[in-house]
């Protein structure tokens, strides 16, 4: 699902406009983004939370060249589902689909 997408189904679900629910979609995300890159956590409850983590300084390889270089230190956005998000998706799971070609 894109974002097109997104506001299409909060538009029917909400019995809103395409237009009102694409501004509070993109008025959501952009509050989200703001108060994490500000460093603080959003937290959804039921859904789950956005917050700002700091990745430590680390050795890392050139693919190219094989040679050993520095990655910096870095601050990254992370996701945590909530309980409820993660209870809904793993009731929902199907079963695996099986390898073509392979008894």
């Amino acid at each position: 699902m894109n974002k097109g997408e997104l506001v299409d189904a909060i538009a029917a679900k909400a019995d809103v406009t395409k237009k009102e629910a694409d501004a509070i979609v993109s008025a959501a995300l952009e509050v989200i983004t703001e108060a994490v890159s500000e460093g603080n956590k959003v937290t959804l409850v039921g859904f789950g939370s956005f917050e700002k983590r700091h990745r430590k300084a680390r050795e890392g390889r050139n693919p190219k060249t094989g040679e050993t270089m520095t990655i910096a230190a870095t601050s990254v956005p992370a996701f945590s589902a909530g309980k409820l998000f993660k209870e809904k998706v793993s009731a929902d799971k199907k079963p695996a689909a099986k390898a073509k070609g392979k008894k």
